[in-house]
């Protein structure tokens, strides 16, 4: 079975995850900033998952969730933003330069 990706939000922090086995394979972390920024601080997929689109799942669901409850986020992780700046598509979230 395909791990899902599950979501913790806390009013510090939260993550989008997967887990197998009770182990987190995958994780997309982040800090609340302000009401509404986040700043993505750090991705991790395990080696064997790595190069098959499991980190920018990760960010597509941050990304959702982000434009579902009007947030605006900041990358911090090298991930995240070498992907904010390759794919347009997800800028609508991006906060403002401050």
């Amino acid at each position: 079975m395909e791990p899902r990706i599950e979501h913790e939000d806390n009013p510090q922090h939260g993550a989008f995850y997967m887990q197998q086995d009770g182990k987190r394979i995958a994780e997309l972390t982040y800090v609340r900033a302000k009401d509404a920024l986040i700043v993505i601080d750090h991705t991790g997929v395990e080696p064997e998952l790595r190069g098959k689109g499991v980190g920018r799942q990760l960010l597509l669901a941050a990304v959702d969730w982000a434009r579902k409850n009007s947030l605006r986020v900041k990358p911090s992780c090298s991930f995240a933003v070498a992907h904010f700046a390759r794919d347009p598509s997800i800028r609508d979230v991006l906060a403002p330069n401050m």
